[in-house]
């Protein structure tokens, strides 16, 4: 079971950097003033905001990264590229959240979101965020 935890956690982790290169890319001015248009209706800010906010994974480390995460997509993070970074964080919720509801995988989702933490940390410093 831990096993395939780590796979999740790497498979989450590549999620994480792909998401917080992409932005960088020279190509990406072009198609924020597209993508801005086409990912800020309704659909991407309910979603999030409903998932992201209201609840808890159950797992302190778990959920204190997820709010440090948020709260840097949300402050830090340019407009165009946040709908990216609000699904992977709503993507990551949903995940932990199955696992932390598991008595069998709980105990290892510490260690997956410290890592996720380590992982992310070092990801978003090119955007300001410290946590």
């Amino acid at each position: 079971m831990s096993k395939i935890l780590l796979v999740l956690c790497c498979c989450l982790g590549a999620l994480l950097l792909f998401a917080c290169s992409k932005p960088e890319s020279s190509t990406n001015r072009e198609a924020s003033t597209n993508s801005s248009a086409t990912s800020t209706p309704a659909t991407t800010t309910p979603a999030t905001t409903t998932a992201s906010k209201g609840e808890k994974v159950g797992v302190a480390e778990c959920d204190d990264f997820l709010t440090s995460y948020e709260n840097c997509v949300t402050g830090k993070v340019p407009e165009a590229a946040r709908a990216q970074f609000q699904t992977s964080i709503t993507t990551l919720r949903t995940q932990w959240k199955k696992l932390a509801d598991n008595p069998q995988t709980k105990p290892s989702l510490v260690a997956a979101c410290k890592q996720s933490l380590e992982t992310t940390r070092t990801a978003m410093k090119s955007y300001g965020c410290t946590f």
